[in-house]
């Protein structure tokens, strides 16, 4: 639904966007995600028609964004992340005047307009004024704004941001009903969200993409990604060395104040069989044996603040990612 070859943008000296491609397939959540001044922002602003790429394309809906401009962006939403909405229009004819400006005729301007309110769930405030209403439902005000058009992909650049927890998880179950319908890029500095939402990643450093795929296959590319941690009695601690001889390294031990050990093994492989199996051989009492793979935070951190010869972007015209 969106490919996206060799995308470059240049900002005068500056590098912001260098060389990226990837896909995002139909019906899927693909998350966006870079530090500040990775390229991610401007990545999608091109993607959206908002900024010509200097080298590259990228096709939404099978219609290029440099020969065929227009069709791509009708067959697109974008949220941005600073939402430009009128606060003395009520909802109902903002999202009116915006279906125009999409060329939905007039006379079917009411039911794209309801068919929007119905999926962010603001029909309730059609006749208010924007500016009475709170971030959270001005928030899902632009998210009508993209979906009135009932476009097949979604761009959505930080959809939660100055939202209280509360409306972080309304806005992202309206995201979540989504899957499945329209493809979205989702970008987000809220890595457990993105976790929670996207299908899959692609991690942005420098202007390139430095990584693509789930979460859990991120945790495999990288060195100790697993942990697995067992609680051993204290009296049994002398054997533990042996116990887990060949399945791992022991990372850390932890004495517990009611006379356990906790400790956590760094190892490449599930090895919770093993172990069980291990400790019923020779006696040895376990009261917890759990495996954890990296979250996407911790992913995330690994692969963008590890070294990198000569990283290749920075800051947009914005000072965004």
């Amino acid at each position: 639904m969106i490919e996206v070859r060799n995308l470059a943008k240049s900002f005068g000296d500056l590098r912001a966007v260098d060389g990226v491609s990837f896909d995002a397939r139909a019906g899927e959540i693909l998350g966006v995600l870079g530090p500040n001044g990775a390229g991610k922002t401007t990545t999608l602003r091109m993607i959206c028609g908002y900024l010509p790429p200097d080298d590259g394309t990228a096709i939404v809906a099978g219609h290029d964004v440099r020969d065929d401009s227009l069709a791509a962006r009708r067959a697109l939403g974008y949220l941005p992340e600073n939402v430009p909405l009128y606060p003395e229009m009520r909802v109902e004819e903002y999202l009116s005047f915006r279906a125009g400006l999409k060329g939905i005729p007039a006379r079917k301007r009411r039911h794209a307009v309801g068919r929007a309110a119905e999926l962010t769930g603001i029909g309730h405030v059609l006749g208010r004024p924007i500016g009475h209403l709170s971030r959270g439902y001005r928030q899902r005000v632009g998210l009508a704004d993209a979906l009135v058009a009932d476009p097949p992909v979604l761009v959505l650049d930080e959809p939660t941001v100055g939202l209280d927890p509360n409306q972080v998880i309304e806005v992202r179950e309206l995201i979540r009903s989504l899957r499945g319908d329209r493809t979205l890029l989702l970008s987000s500095h809220i890595l457990p969200e993105v976790e929670q939402v996207c299908d899959r990643v692609v991690i942005f450093r420098g202007g390139r993409i430095v990584a693509e795929g789930t979460t859990e296959e991120l945790a495999e590319r990288i060195a100790g990604a697993r942990t697995v941690t067992l609680e051993l009695r204290r009296e049994d601690r002398e054997r533990l060395a042996s116990l887990v001889a060949g399945l791992g390294t022991i990372a850390a031990e932890e004495d517990l104040p009611d006379g356990w050990v906790r400790a956590t093994l760094e190892t490449a492989a599930d090895v919770r069989e093993e172990l069980f199996r291990r400790a019923g051989a020779t006696g040895i009492v376990l009261r917890e044996l759990t495996r954890r793979a990296l979250t996407l935070e911790e992913v995330f951190h690994q692969l963008t603040v590890a070294e990198d010869p000569a990283p290749a972007g920075g800051r947009d015209e914005e000072g965004e990612a």
